[in-house]
């Protein structure tokens, strides 16, 4: 199969390609960009007035498949990600059975390969069932392609039997993908601790409860030397201390998700459960910080942690519902819109960050990138179409965003796949 995209803004930040170009695809393979190519192809894109960047690749993503099928399964989620440009997800182990074996990560690769239109990558748990109280056998995960543990959901917090299981990871050489949660400073917890949670009358989470662990997390990771990528960053002082690790030349990276650069607690207007996230919402300052970490480099990824939930889950107050939102459907419209829109960021910023980064992260050489040689993951992104976010029209069986309605710029108009069309754009 062969296919022609023409006359599309090719976005690379792997060669720094930034122009209107062809792209010529042929076989799962980026074969050939030039200004002008005259081939006969199977199909032929026009991509006038659009972006071609590297397919999207999601660190943190919860698929919820084994166990938890009524919020999502691997087509469902799969879909979601397509739709949003995403062409490759980092699973989370908190499903059930929680993944913690190789014959689990096996089992989901060997599904997802059938059942999901995107690149599942299934990371392992670092403890048993993420109890907490034994390491998991990362060894066998690692050689199962698990690429990072993760105890996402929660903190690993018993220090010493954390640091044991980044020295496995080290060993292995795979990465630890951090939830920094002190949760014996929660203490009921279900909002960023502020007037807003006392107008509300609900308790409060403190910027600690995530500063302790991400401090406690790099000087891990420095006494280790195991790859460190902190998840859904959401405080001013996490900035600080990634920054102060990788003047130090830790191997830190860190994300933030669009939920934390854009919607600070003052948003939550009314107890509504659709506002509830893990981390929450926080200040104006911390936003900022965000914002400036992503403008400078210290804060490499832009992850979504797309947690779907049924309607009972998310319906009601803030103090009930279960916490988290989707976003695969939604980031690439929402950092467009509030990052490259309005200068923050580059669109080559944003191809870096969705892109580039998180596949070095993993050690995908082969993808991240719009580049001759390089597998033919692609997104063809329309940077003028305006709309208004629809819940209503996500594949994912999660609906629940305080997103719904928000008007955006940026819509994705085509996915590829292995050079395969697998998304495509219909009014």
């Amino acid at each position: 199969m062969m296919i022609l995209i023409k006359n599309g803004h090719v976005v690379d930040p792997l060669t720094k390609t930034d122009g209107i170009y062809d792209v010529l695809v042929e076989d799962k393979i980026i074969k050939k960009i030039a200004d002008k190519l005259e081939v006969k192809a199977d199909r032929v894109i026009n991509a006038k007035g659009s972006y071609v960047l590297p397919g999207f690749v999601d660190l943190h993503v919860h698929l919820r498949d084994p166990g938890l099928t009524y919020k999502e399964t691997l087509e469902t989620g799969g879909k979601a990600a397509v739709h949003g440009g995403v062409t490759t997800v980092c699973a989370m182990p908190n499903t059930k059975p929680v993944i913690d074996s190789a014959e689990l990560v096996e089992s989901v690769h060997k599904r997802a390969a059938e059942e999901s239109p995107a690149h599942v990558i299934q990371l392992g748990a670092v403890t048993c069932g993420q109890a907490g109280e034994k390491l998991a056998d990362i060894a066998g995960m690692a050689k199962a392609g698990c690429h990072a543990i993760s105890e996402d959901g929660k903190s690993v917090m018993n220090a010493s039997l954390y640091r044991q299981g980044m020295k496995e990871a080290k060993k292995a050489g795979i990465s630890v993908f951090a939830h920094c949660e002190d949760i014996t400073m929660v203490e009921g917890g279900v909002m960023n601790a502020d007037e807003n949670a006392k107008r509300l009358g609900l308790k409060g989470i403190t910027n600690s409860v995530e500063d302790v662990i991400v401090a406690r997390d790099i000087l891990l990771a420095k006494e280790t030397g195991v790859r460190l990528h902190l998840c859904h960053c959401s405080t001013k002082d996490s900035v600080t201390m990634v920054e102060l690790a990788k003047k130090e030349g830790l191997p830190v990276t860190a994300e933030v998700c669009p939920h934390h650069f854009i919607l600070t607690s003052d948003e939550i207007r009314e107890d509504d459960g659709n506002f509830k996230m893990n981390p929450p919402l926080r200040s104006k300052e911390d936003v900022e910080a965000l914002r400036e970490g992503l403008k400078n480099g210290i804060m490499d990824v832009i992850a979504t942690d797309h947690a779907p939930h049924s309607e009972e889950e998310k319906n009601g107050s803030i103090a009930k519902a279960s916490f988290g939102i989707v976003g695969l459907e939604t980031s690439a419209a929402l950092t467009f819109t509030e990052l490259v829109k309005t200068g923050v960021i580059t669109i080559m910023d944003m191809a870096e960050k969705m892109s580039y980064n998180p596949a070095q992260i993993l050690g995908l050489e082969d993808k991240g990138a719009v580049a001759e040689g390089k597998i033919a993951d692609i997104v063809i992104f329309n940077p003028n179409a305006e709309y208004k976010i629809d819940k209503n029209t996500f594949f994912s069986k999660g609906k629940n965003t305080p997103f719904d309605g928000r008007k955006v710029c940026g819509r994705v108009e085509y996915t590829l796949v292995d050079g395969v069309v697998v998304y495509e754009y219909e009014e």
